[in-house]
């Protein structure tokens, strides 16, 4: 504890007498500062013990010296310092009785007790309380190390939610809690969220200072828990200090502490070392991570090479579970990825593309953030490997990476439909395509698959596409591409031409006779004309393009010419 006046008081060698305020020696001293001057509040920062000879003041005076301590009192001076037996034998009680209506300590300093001895009493006092809150600052440093030795992040958490006499909750990337002490802390501590991804838009090392729920609207708290849940602080909020973890310019996790009040000497320490522990750990995961993505890729390697009984040898207890039942791939890519780079090299990871450095804001680093968070409170094993323009994801069928994965694509979805003309220009999106379930003999397929999904997804200018879309779907949205366009206009532009000079109509009769699959009396039906006119008709197609009706490629070339240019798709 800090110096009060009340242990100045009983300094033996001070000898200090109290004339008025003894209700307020509680008050904490700062520090012990004399001065003469008859304003010297310009000077104060509150707190201090204000020690005077009333040199130059009308002690005497009952006006003045109402006026001169009520702007102590107003500047937070702790208490008043009154030299007797220098230009005063006693207080004046004009002094006395203004400190009395002020509620402002006065103490009476002998004349053997020199100003020098006071301070120097109030600097010891402070040196020491200082020194206490070292000496408790680095036992709680010893504690917080061995509980996260021994017990991991949890332990390090209940460590210092004693410390602290409060709570602590930690945060995975995504601004989930993945772990809070005491237990009732977790629920508290995830309506902490949205702050959590506020500061984590900031810079690294961030923090930031909130006001937590009403501790009234959380009945979850102990009876008898610290300070936070006292009954005296059940209509108040908790002070909640938020710290961001890691060492890039993107915070990796976050820490949440609540506390009732300000945080102490002592309990800054013990902050400080649980920051720098859990920092720590975090740069530990990372690298650790990156290890991680570089027996990923070796895996990836494997199933696409069709290996897998190599690929579940290298993956081990790390990936094996995954490997032992249906699993989805995921291909992911920025949306401006041009395709021709983005398929270049498709099939192999590249070595070391797991290691290459990425802009910040990358959705690809969004994606794989959402997709491993969900996993770990999942318990799920997921391969998240980026390939180049890439990323590639094995992830669990009907898992939670899974889920997260298409719902962080519906978002994106969402939020970019919603967009008003004119706005800002939107953050770089990504396109991704997933495969049906496959098992580790049919990963290449799934690749394959989850590729195509990927290009569909880009040419209809979708987030994600599963392949079973494609499947239960019709080829036709396929065609409502450029250049089957330009093909398709190509291929008829004779065609119509011959027709604008009005000598006929063949491109109607082609399309009639190729939708009755060459029956001259049907097609000649629907079009109304005679058998033997449809008949010329298909022969000056025939001449017109140079090309046999009797060839069933020219037929099916036709065919998708005429759907891919017609307005209503055919």
């Amino acid at each position: 504890m800090p110096p009060t006046l009340a242990s100045l008081v009983h300094h033996s060698a001070l000898k200090l007498t109290v004339r008025a305020g003894a209700d307020r020696l509680d008050a904490p001293v700062r520090w012990a500062h004399a001065s003469e001057l008859a304003d010297p509040v310009p000077y104060m920062e509150g707190g201090e013990l204000l020690l005077v000879t009333a040199l130059t003041l009308d002690a005497e005076d009952p006006e003045a010296m109402r006026r001169y301590v009520r702007r102590l009192a107003a500047a937070g001076v702790a208490g008043l310092g009154f030299a007797v037996g220098v230009h005063y034998e006693e207080i004046p009680e004009a002094l006395v009785d203004a400190a009395r209506r002020e509620g402002l300590p006065l103490l009476e300093v002998p004349r053997r007790t020199p100003f020098l001895a006071i301070t120097k009493a109030v600097s010891a006092a402070i040196a020491a309380d200082q020194y206490r809150a070292v000496t408790a600052g680095f036992a709680a440093q010893r504690e917080l190390t061995r509980r996260a030795l021994a017990d991991g992040p949890e332990g390090l958490l209940a460590a210092l939610a004693s410390q602290v006499d409060g709570w602590a909750a930690l945060y995975d990337a995504s601004g989930a809690v993945v772990a809070a002490a005491p237990e009732w802390a977790g629920r508290r501590a995830a309506r902490l969220t949205p702050d959590v991804e506020r500061l984590r838009e900031r810079p690294a090392p961030a923090s930031a200072v909130v006001a937590g729920p009403p501790h009234s609207e959380h009945p979850e708290g102990p009876p008898n828990g610290g300070k936070a849940d006292h009954p005296d602080h059940a209509d108040d909020g908790d002070r909640v200090e938020l710290h961001s973890l890691g060492t890039s310019r993107r915070a990796r996790a976050a820490l949440a502490v609540g506390t009732a009040a300000p945080l102490g000497t002592a309990e800054r320490y013990a902050l400080h070392s649980a920051i720098a522990l859990l920092t720590l750990t975090t740069e530990r995961s990372r690298s650790l991570h990156a290890a991680e993505q570089r027996l990923g890729a070796a895996v990836l390697r494997m199933l696409l090479a069709g290996e897998p009984d190599h690929a579940r040898a290298v993956a081990g207890d790390l990936y094996g579970d995954l490997l032992d039942a249906p699993f989805r791939v995921i291909v992911a890519e920025p949306a401006s990825a041009p395709a021709a780079r983005a398929h270049a090299g498709a099939r192999t990871p590249a070595a070391g593309a797991h290691a290459a450095a990425r802009a910040e804001g990358d959705p690809r680093d969004a994606l794989a953030e959402v997709v491993e968070a969900a996993a770990a409170r999942a318990g799920e094993a997921v391969l998240v490997v980026p390939e180049g323009e890439r990323l590639v994801v094995l992830a669990a069928d009907g898992g939670a990476a899974v889920a997260a994965c298409t719902e962080y694509a519906a978002a994106l979805e969402s939020a970019r439909t919603a967009r008003e003309p004119g706005a800002a220009a939107e953050p770089e999106s990504l396109v991704a395509g997933l495969s049906a379930p496959a098992g580790p003999i049919a990963a290449s397929a799934a690749y394959k698959q989850a590729e195509q999904a990927l290009s569909v997804a880009r040419r209809r200018g979708r987030v994600c596409v599963e392949h079973e879309q494609l499947a239960a779907g019709s080829v036709l949205p396929l065609l409502a591409d450029d250049a089957v366009r330009a093909f398709a206009d190509g291929l008829l532009r004779a065609l119509r031409d011959h027709d604008a000079t009005g000598r006929g109509d063949l491109v109607a009769s082609l399309r009639a006779w190729l939708s009755r699959h060459g029956q001259w009396d049907a097609a000649a039906a629907d079009l109304g004309v005679h058998r033997h006119t449809l008949r010329y008709r298909m022969r000056r197609v025939e001449e017109i393009l140079g090309r046999s009706l009797d060839d069933p490629d020219v037929r099916m070339e036709l065919w998708i010419a005429l759907k891919a240019t017609s307005p209503e798709g055919g």
